[in-house]
């Protein structure tokens, strides 16, 4: 029996995603892919950005999105401020200084939200800031971030808004135009419920127009290459070739059920689930408001090891996930992405009272 997986990603997906791996054996520098990548391009953007953006498929984990979009999206020069309060955002910070990228943090703790306040103030006092960067969902505790109005501030502030919803995009309510994204990375195989293996960003047409001047930080992972080869109809480099057509076959999943209905689902078995939890008397690490749709954390009970936990759901087929850095022996983690049933979740409440118990 296929194991239920509650961990962030990868994500149990639908046996047509399943099947799409089957198509066949595909040369990538033929038509036929070609026609392929065209058609995941397009569907990105009707399921997300149907205006004023372009999309830039990226063969890898959605860590390679985000750092394609950290190291291609600013002026030589020009500072990055990163709005950090979990691990991701610490993960773009390290992008950052890897590619020898100025950076500004802003620093808060992992159950708290960032001071819209504090970023005003940061970026008045240095016009060489050019970007600010932010963790939509961070899937270190499952804390919602600010984005619409995070995009508003810093759109007036006339800074380019840089958004990792790795995470949240088809999970949250998201819309780029509204929140003012200029650049946003993602994966496949989160709340879009493709496999792992590809990746994306989705880029303001005008901003990735003004990336080609860009001095290239990376070979592989500059944006402007991407983009140019794909606006040829080509690809830079080798990608993966049954990864895309699972991706091709999770958003044509997508745009049938509708974005909307997805957002609603997860939401509605996040209800579900903390309703359950709350029943069995486990604590939660963050408190409503702060909660996305897609994953919650909750304190270990008192006396039980996660590995305990773990190992014994994992016995009755469900897989949960530990906490990060230092809430890693403190917490575990139940995600809710992927194509799994209301009645999938139940069982998994039952499982874990019976754990409990």
């Amino acid at each position: 029996m296929q194991p239920i997986l509650l961990n962030p990603g990868p994500v149990n997906v639908s046996p047509r995603v399943q099947q799409a791996l089957l198509r066949g054996d595909l040369c990538h520098r033929e038509a036929e892919f070609s026609d392929l990548l065209a058609a995941i391009r397009t569907k990105l953007l009707h399921a997300f950005a149907p205006q004023d953006y372009t999309s830039v498929i990226i063969g890898g984990s959605g860590t390679s999105a985000v750092e394609a979009m950290v190291s291609s999206a600013l002026p030589q020069g020009k500072k990055l401020l990163v709005i950090n309060n979990g691990v991701y955002g610490e993960r773009m910070l390290r992008m950052a200084t890897a590619h020898r990228i100025p950076s500004v943090e802003l620093r808060y703790d992992w159950t708290e939200p960032p001071d819209l306040g504090q970023i005003e103030a940061r970026l008045e006092a240095d016009p060489s800031i050019g970007g600010v960067a932010l963790v939509h969902h961070e899937t270190t505790t499952g804390l919602l971030n600010p984005v619409s109005a995070i995009g508003a501030l810093t759109r007036r502030m006339g800074r380019v808004f840089l958004l990792d919803a790795v995470s949240a995009l088809a999970g949250e309510d998201l819309d780029l135009v509204r929140d003012q994204v200029d650049i946003c990375a993602c994966t496949a195989n989160k709340c879009v419920q493709g496999l792992p293996g590809v990746a994306f960003v989705l880029v303001r047409t005008a901003l990735m127009r003004a990336m080609q001047d860009h001095p290239a930080s990376s070979l592989s992972l500059h944006l402007p290459v991407h983009w140019q080869a794909q606006e040829r109809h080509s690809v830079a480099f080798t990608p993966p070739v049954q990864a895309c057509y699972a991706l091709d076959a999770a958003l044509d999943e997508l745009l049938e059920e509708s974005v909307a209905a997805r957002v609603e689902r997860y939401r509605a078995a996040a209800q579900l689930l903390r309703t359950g939890f709350s029943r069995l008397g486990l604590r939660f690490l963050l408190p409503p408001e702060l909660r996305v749709n897609s994953l919650t954390a909750l304190f270990l009970p008192e006396g039980m090891a996660y590995h305990d936990l773990h190992d014994r759901l994992k016995q009755r087929g469900f897989v949960i996930y530990e906490g990060q850095g230092r809430l890693q022996t403190g917490i575990f983690r139940v995600a809710n992405m992927g194509h799994l049933s209301l009645d999938d979740f139940r069982r998994f409440l039952d499982s874990l009272e019976d754990v409990l118990g």
